[in-house]
């Protein structure tokens, strides 16, 4: 029977705390910043837990 990989992408895109919860950054702050605001920019920093709908799918992802 094979393996079962994890979606290595997601691996990358994704953390999981030590409670369990999965955590991402905030997109929009790679590129292009000399146009959008310092109050944006600074409000993109640090990392938010995955909305509640795409856990399931997150974790399917990542083989949990």
């Amino acid at each position: 029977m094979p393996k079962m990989k994890s979606h290595t992408g997601m691996g990358k895109r994704v953390k999981i705390t030590g409670k369990g919860k999965i955590v991402r950054e905030l997109a929009g702050k790679r590129h292009l910043l000399e146009g959008k605001s310092s109050h944006v920019t600074r409000r993109m920093t640090g990392t938010v837990v995955v909305s509640k709908a795409d856990t399931p799918r997150v974790k399917k992802m990542l083989g949990r």
